[in-house]
């Protein structure tokens, strides 16, 4: 079933085009990485779909609903959550880890929340006694593992994780990847997961994406594009990451 539709969109800002023309399809279920560097257009690719920018051209269709201009954003933050890369920083400094996972389980009137939110953290490898910890007194693993729990509350049909592991230790990112792959496949949900680093994809996406000047280069199966590059771009990168992708796979 598709979940996510990106329809030919385009955004500039003046006269600069960051976006040109982009159009992809997520299933549920599946992970797709959108791969490139900084400036490419990632990123506010990423703020189109989460409605935190509005597009110049295009459409986007979540879970069958074209949501491109859509002002009552209540009903669609239901079906797609964002882990970010800080995930301290999403966190209210002066709330308890539990406070903050429940927070959108209060505001869609839940009932049982406590329970649910130690139900969550457990899902996510931590333990309940996480509830009443704050984030400063959490590793940033750990932090992560609440921010995915909080994520997932709501049962989204879409996960955009944005740059999710890149502040982690190559250890970590190897145990979130696979908390996330695990929940996404468990879940059924659909997961959109932007990076710089091609070596990661492997491990949980099915599909990639290659994105340069705000085009996508080069699209196709995660291990076709890595093993079988067509564009001299996707081909500068698999060279930048090349002894990054030896320790990932060694």
């Amino acid at each position: 079933m598709k979940i996510l539709s990106v329809e030919h969109v385009s955004k500039s800002f003046g006269n600069k085009k960051i976006l040109d023309d982009v159009s992809f399809s997520l299933n549920a279920g599946e992970c797709l990485g959108i791969v490139g560097r900084s400036g490419c257009g990632k990123s506010t690719m990423v703020k189109i779909i989460a409605r935190l920018l509005e597009a110049d051209n295009g459409q986007i269709i979540l879970d069958g609903e074209d949501i491109t201009h859509k002002k009552n954003l209540r009903e669609i933050y239901k079906k797609m959550q964002m882990i970010f890369q800080m995930p301290e920083d999403s966190f209210n400094p002066r709330q308890t880890l539990g406070w903050s996972i429940g927070e959108p389980l209060r505001n869609h009137h839940f009932n049982n929340i406590d329970d649910k939110i130690k139900n969550l953290l457990i899902e996510v490898g931590l333990t309940a006694e996480f509830f009443k910890k704050y984030p400063h007194e959490v590793s940033g693993g750990e932090c992560q593992r609440a921010a995915i729990a909080r994520a997932i509350a709501l049962s989204p049909r879409l996960l955009i994780c944005d740059e999710a592991t890149s502040a982690l230790d190559v250890t970590v990112q190897s145990q979130i990847i696979k908390l996330l792959k695990r929940l996404c496949t468990k879940k059924n949900i659909a997961c959109l997961f932007i990076t710089h680093d091609l070596a990661l994809l492997p491990q949980i996406a099915n599909k990639v994406i290659i994105m340069h000047g705000g085009k996508i280069v080069e699209e196709g199966a995660t291990n076709d594009v890595i093993n079988n590059s067509k564009s001299e771009f996707t081909k500068e990168l698999m060279s930048a990451d090349f002894f990054n992708m030896l320790e990932y796979h060694s």
